[in-house]
């Protein structure tokens, strides 16, 4: 199975910036950001300001794959 890259452009902190995820990693930070509720761009700023020198894009697979162990029972 394969997912072409989807490209959406947010501003962190006063820059813009492109972001290319599979639909189904923006889809989880979506529901993520809803459940903080946060926005999008917020869910994003968060994780950019913790990601350290990784970037930015596997920060969000890696938050969102985080998020979705800690909620899986067991």
């Amino acid at each position: 199975m394969t997912s072409d890259l989807v490209k959406h452009s947010v501003t962190i902190a006063g820059h813009r910036t492109s972001i290319s995820l599979e639909p189904e990693f923006w889809s989880a930070l979506r529901e993520i950001a809803k459940r903080n509720n946060r926005s999008l761009g917020s869910e994003i700023a968060a994780i950019d300001a913790e990601r350290g020198t990784r970037n930015l894009s596997s920060a969000i697979r890696v938050y969102v794959l985080k998020a979705a162990l800690a909620r899986e029972p067991g």
